[in-house]
């Protein structure tokens, strides 16, 4: 297997003068960024860490926090992924629980209330990260050893919070093991990059969107730099500032999630300023069909869907290029073909029996880059395998509304939804109801320049495609739902403030 330690600390010493990262439309060099990487590490030897320390980051899309992120997975020390887009009760929180001996943040994320409490309670050793293009990291407080801090097992690499898009986040534990395994099932998605990798520049970049603090993140970052490539880093996925990026540095792959390639289409972006693409990839949550063959129709640029999570380890499934010249027609939907050491199936969740090809049912996989590669794990989604190992993701398992004893799936309405002009994107939630228990409840995106529909009109559109029971009972036009940093709706967040909306009166 690659060893992504030991391959990036190798890249970054390659040449010194070379374009590395841009921030702020300013340049970082490798010289620069190696030298940032390695006053991080002696400040781990400094305050003498152990091998395999959880240091905690507290990770935002800027330049100080990506070479931090660098600089502890060269210190081969385990990365706990700490979200600083949470309130500051969840973050002090979370640092409490955490128990960690040291964590690396920018000082307005300290200055927030209950934090420096929060660490003092755990001894907790901390380093202040500079401004983005000036200052030096430094050791703002050191480390006093306590009972409640917990060192990581020497096998976990990452411990990661998931989205929290269906409910209360969790932390995950990465292994090395499992995460060396994806790593290299990622590259044999790429052309000519087979085994093991030899250290070197690219003349590609690469524009990294997704947030440092999910999975897709943490890969978009360990890829780019292992790859040699030079890396344009955004804060957060916004069409302007990814057009720009993408018109200027003419990428030949380039990624955004499903909202954003609606946010992509929405704004018109031009072809010609798109027209270094070759393919666009997607994940972090399912891609409708529709909007891949709209990018195909008006672009004429693949997008190659993958399907994972933080649990996996990063995807188990995806899109490669000539799948997609070969398959797309006859495979259309589908998340794309399991990797190679990964095995699927697809089972009843009641009876546990293994079901047919295309025969939908509860998801389980099997792979070394699963926590535990020599069983089965089940996942919550609904889904279906076909004789070439093409997987479909067809909703999940446990997301049904149960209305007075019937069942709604939350994606049969949003596909209807989405079949009308005026709607861009819709959420189905589940609304609570006093005398049938749930009801479904839809928050609802118009197009650019598309006519509000009345939910009289919306009413009447969604009985012509649906039981009645799947209509939902509240409807609710918002300029937005409220997100995860990968741009995936918070189910329980939206649920709030569909009810929160249906307060009042309806504009």
């Amino acid at each position: 297997m690659t060893n992504v330690r030991a391959l990036i600390d190798a890249v970054i010493r390659i040449d010194s003068s070379a374009d590395a990262i841009e921030w702020e439309g300013r340049w970082l060099d490798w010289g620069d960024l190696s030298e940032r990487v390695d006053t991080l590490r002696a400040l781990y030897a400094e305050m003498q860490l152990p091998t395999g320390a959880r240091i905690g980051v507290m990770l935002r899309n800027r330049l100080p926090q990506l070479c931090a992120l660098y600089s502890v997975l060269i210190a081969d020390a385990c990365l706990v992924t700490v979200n600083p887009l949470y309130p500051d009760i969840a973050v002090s929180d979370d640092l409490r629980t955490l128990a960690l001996p040291l964590v690396i943040a920018e000082q307005a994320d300290l200055d927030r209330p209950g934090v420096m409490e929060a660490l003092a309670e755990t001894g907790t050793a901390i380093i202040a990260l500079p401004e983005s293009w000036s200052g030096t990291a430094r050791i703002l407080r050191s480390r006093t050893p306590m009972a409640t801090q917990r060192e990581a097992s020497a096998d976990v690499i990452i411990e990661m919070l998931t989205s929290g898009t269906t409910g209360k986040p969790k932390r995950v534990a990465l292994t090395r093991n499992a995460f060396q395994h994806s790593f290299d099932s990622a590259l044999r998605y790429e052309a000519n990059r087979n085994g093991e990798i030899v250290p070197q520049l690219r003349s590609g970049v690469q524009i990294l969107i997704a947030p440092l603090t999910h999975i897709g993140g943490v890969w978009g970052a360990i890829n780019g730099i292992a790859s040699g490539r030079r890396t344009v880093l955004l804060e957060k996925f916004r069409v302007e500032p990814w057009r720009q990026a993408v018109a200027k540095y003419r990428p030949i792959v380039a990624g955004a999630t499903s909202a954003g390639l609606r946010m992509i289409l929405d704004a018109e972006v031009p072809k010609e300023d798109l027209a270094s693409l070759r393919v666009l990839t997607a994940g972090a949550a399912p891609v409708e069909p529709d909007v891949i063959d709209a990018f195909w129709e008006r672009y004429g640029i693949p997008v190659l869907a993958n399907y994972g999570a933080t649990e996996f380890a990063g995807p188990v499934a995806g899109w490669s290029l000539p799948d997609f010249k070969a398959h797309y027609a006859d495979k259309r939907g589908a998340a794309g073909r399991l990797h190679r050491d990964v095995e699927g199936r697809v089972v009843d969740p009641q009876t546990d029996a293994i079901l047919p090809p295309m025969t939908e049912g509860v998801l389980e996989l099997k792979s070394p880059q699963l926590p535990d590669p020599d069983n089965w794990l089940r996942t919550t989604d609904k889904a279906k395998i076909d004789t070439d190992n093409f997987l479909w993701i067809t909703g999940r398992a446990d997301s049904a509304i149960i209305r007075g004893g019937f069942k709604v799936q939350p994606d049969d309405v949003v596909r209807a939804l989405e079949s009308h002009p005026a709607i861009r994107e819709a959420v189905v939630v589940a609304i609570p109801d006093a005398r049938l228990g749930q009801v479904p409840g839809a928050a609802i995106i118009l197009r650019a320049r598309a006519k509000a529909p009345t939910e009289a009109d919306l009413i009447a559109y969604l009985r012509d495609r649906l039981l009645p029971y799947q209509v939902p009972v509240v409807f609710r036009i918002v300029d937005d739902v409220p997100r995860s940093a990968s741009l995936k709706p918070i189910l329980p967040d939206v649920a709030a403030l569909l009810v929160a909306l249906a307060k009042r009166p309806n504009q």
